[in-house]
């Protein structure tokens, strides 16, 4: 039972994630019908369940909030902001349920109780007390309204058509058809009558105890179809009736029918579970359809559909069967998709990487033996195996690629809400949603980027629109999310068009605080990158958003945890960009394998450019020139200080990290090398230049370096230079 509630709990969150999407949509002035149907589907979807698994707290709030999205649908109310509050604050109570039943309680706590009916009395003032459809789930229920299409200019009939031919034999066996027009009247009003009389013959041939009459009848009434067929029940056999919805209703028999459970159901079963349909009038389509099988067959003709007859024989509109049809090819592909699909719990997926990685190790120690023992044949059986192991690798972190989008999505309801707290008008822009990083990354990332998108809207977009208006900006300050891939990172860019930076102000608390000398230079990046500094704050007042001075000291460290890293850009009146760097993966990567005095070291594959030969480079210099350009490098054996003779010989890799080149001297290049990343022990996490460790197919341990505090190193080491002048020109000639 505890999974009967997990699994309900995790789709009605899905349900709940596209009801507040929807929300959000209509707030933004989509005014089309699929997407308030789309919120009312999602809102009885999550009744539904929630009835099915017997969790009456969450089925009884949900029935509220969705007799308020029918008000909306039927045009009975209209899109406000103050709707979609109320309808968001709905949506907020049923996800702290749905955590509730999640964490295993199945009734609310006084909090929990008091808040959500607060919030339900808010959504009855808009319900307004009106019976809705989906309430009783009866077809009927508006059937004594007169309604608009979606002109408003021409009214539609309310009324039910009944066309009956009473048999022969009616007065004979007993019966008055007068009689069943009287209790047709118990139910409703007879609108209109016509009396048909076309079937009388002429007087010599009268008899005068058959009947002959028929009558077409309007008939207003909130009955069901099933009911009003009942009032003609001892008569069904010996006459011909057809009973036809009021056309106001086809449109409540198309929506019951895409309400319907998604289960595998025929033509028939839909139209007769959404009321539109009667299990006799089915059992008479039937019955003709063999018939008219039969005669296709004679005549070597394709058989028609039950649907065909149906409409022909005028018992139901063709457009509900068309959405009957529409729905049970629905159900049948969703079930198509349902069963290629199964869901894994994440542990079970992080043990199989666990186990990818050891794969890996010994795959490598295999080859390693193959290649010592110099037997042909082993070393070409041990290459398949490695194919194959990287095949397994790449396609076991595959599963674990989900893609950003459902991240960034939940920021549209963190902007709507942010905005109305500040008094700004914000809008937010999403781009590269699509992107795919490993599942680990993607949870773990959501704090971070809270903080960087809350610090935009409350710093960076100016205070008054009519600051921006001066500046030449859009009255609605502008915060955007966009992900790519790059050189095998995932970058994430969290931009605003507002203010930027004030550099200035920046550098005089940073003085103030003792971050920096008075007298010390510093360039523009460095500036912008103290507010990353613990407890920096230029806000002059603490907002509940921010002004603390905790949080972009948080993001760095959250960031660099996942091997990422994060900077910034900005220009004065223009606005920033926060660029977050972070690796696809955080368990398996290929390397390049070099070393340095007998000791391994591993480069990612994805950042090398190329190697060459050091020569002619004195022991004082570092760098060279690469084709008339320069490449500051650094000596590995110097950096991590070993004590061993240089060998004749010497190796540079070129890596390349956001656009900037560096060079690693190193002794021997080793080749490719499959790299299980295992994380390096609390003692050595704040050592620069190793970002974690791998075991070698030998069994011994390599180092893996952090090429961004390489690169960033060789950076600054070629700045000093230029400000000494010892360096030469970025391009240099030929040498």
């Amino acid at each position: 039972m505890d999974e009967i509630f997990s699994v309900f709990a995790v789709e009605a969150h899905e349900q709940l994630e596209a009801m507040e999407a929807g929300l959000l949509q209509l707030e933004q002035g989509d005014r089309d019908p699929e997407t308030i149907n789309g919120v009312f589907r999602a809102a009885h979807t999550i009744k539904g369940a929630s009835g099915v698994v017997e969790i009456t707290v969450v089925e009884k709030f949900t029935h509220v909030l969705e007799n308020v999205l029918d008000r909306l649908r039927t045009n009975e109310i209209q899109v406000s902001g103050e709707l979609i509050s109320a309808l968001l604050k709905g949506c907020d109570h049923i996800g702290a349920l749905l955590d509730m039943v999640a964490s295993g309680q199945m009734e609310a706590d006084d909090d929990l109780k008091a808040s959500g009916e607060a919030i339900a009395d808010e959504l009855r003032t808009y319900a307004g007390g009106a019976p809705s459809p989906a309430k009783s789930g009866l077809p009927g229920e508006h059937a004594g309204e007169v309604q608009r299409d979606g002109g408003g200019d021409h009214a539609i009939t309310d009324c039910w058509h009944i066309s009956i031919r009473f048999g022969r034999d009616v007065l004979k066996n007993g019966m008055d058809p007068l009689a069943f027009l009287r209790y047709l009247l118990s139910l409703g009003e007879i609108v209109h009558l016509t009396t048909l009389a076309d079937a009388m013959p002429e007087a010599d041939a009268m008899d005068p105890e058959a009947c002959y009459l028929g009558f077409e009848i309007n008939f207003r009434s909130h009955a069901t179809k099933d009911q009003i067929e009942n009032v003609f029940q001892f008569c069904r056999d010996e006459c011909d009736l057809q009973i036809l919805p009021p056309n106001s209703k086809v449109v409540d028999y198309i929506e019951l029918i895409s309400h319907l459970p998604e289960e595998t159901m025929r033509l028939g079963e839909i139209l007769v579970k959404s009321g539109a349909l009667t299990q006799e009038e089915l059992d008479e389509g039937l019955v003709l359809q063999q018939k008219a099988a039969v005669a296709a067959k004679a005549a070597d003709e394709p058989a028609p559909q039950l649907g065909e007859i149906l409409v022909e024989q005028k018992i139901v509109q063709p457009e509900i069967v068309e959405a009957a049809a529409v729905k049970q090819k629905q159900v049948s592909d969703k079930k198509a998709a349902e069963a290629r699909l199964i869901r894994v719990q994440a542990d079970k997926l992080d043990q199989l990487i666990d186990l990818v990685g050891e794969l890996v190790i010994a795959g490598a120690s295999a080859n390693l033996l193959a290649q010592k023992s110099g037997q042909t044949t082993l070393v070409e059986a041990t290459s398949v195996l490695s194919r194959l192991v990287e095949n397994i690798r790449d396609s076991a972190l595959q599963l674990r690629m989900v893609q950003i989008g459902e991240t960034f999505t939940r920021f549209h309801r963190v902007v709507r809400d942010v905005s109305k707290e500040i008094g700004k008008e914000l809008e937010l822009s999403i781009s590269g949603a699509e992107t795919e990083l490993d599942k680990s990354v993607v949870e773990k990332i959501g704090d971070p980027l809270m903080h960087l998108v809350r610090n935009a809207m409350d710093h960076g977009i100016e205070a008054s629109t009519e600051l921006r208006l001066q500046r030449g900006k859009p009255a609605a300050g502008h915060v955007g999310l966009n992900a790519y891939h790059d050189s095998g990172s995932i970058v994430i860019e969290v931009t605003d068009d507002g203010g930027g930076l004030p550099k200035e102000k920046i550098r005089n608390k940073a003085i103030e605080r003792g971050l920096i000398q008075p007298t010390q230079v510093l360039t523009d990046q460095e500036i912008a990158n103290l507010i990353f500094e613990p407890g920096f704050s230029t806000a002059e007042k603490v907002t509940n958003l921010s002004g603390r001075g905790v949080g972009m000291d948080v993001v760095k460290k959250n960031i660099a945890a996942l091997r990422g890293t994060v900077e910034v850009q900005s220009v004065e009146e223009q606005g920033s960009k926060f660029i977050i760097r972070l690796p696809l993966t955080l368990a398996i990567i290929d390397g390049f394998l070099t070393s340095v005095a007998g000791s391994s070291y591993v480069i990612p594959l994805d950042l090398v450019v190329e190697c060459i030969e050091l020569k002619n480079i004195s022991e004082d210099r570092d760098y060279l020139n690469l084709r008339g350009e320069v490449l500051p490098f650094v000596r590995l054996r110097e950096l991590f200080e070993v004590e061993s003779e240089t060998p004749p010989r010497e190796n540079v890799v070129v890596i390349q990290f956001q656009g900037q080149k560096a060079g690693i001297v190193v002794d021997h290049l080793l080749g490719e090398f499959q790299t299980v990343i295992k994380p390096l022990g609390t003692i050595f996490r704040h050592v620069r230049g190793i970002a974690g460790s791998t075991i070698l197919g030998s069994g011994e341990v390599a180092l893996i370096l952090d090429v961004q505090s390489l690169v960033q190193r060789c950076a600054s080491l070629e700045e000093q230079h230029a400000k000494a002048g010892t360096t030469k020109p970025k391009q240099l000639s030929s040498t």
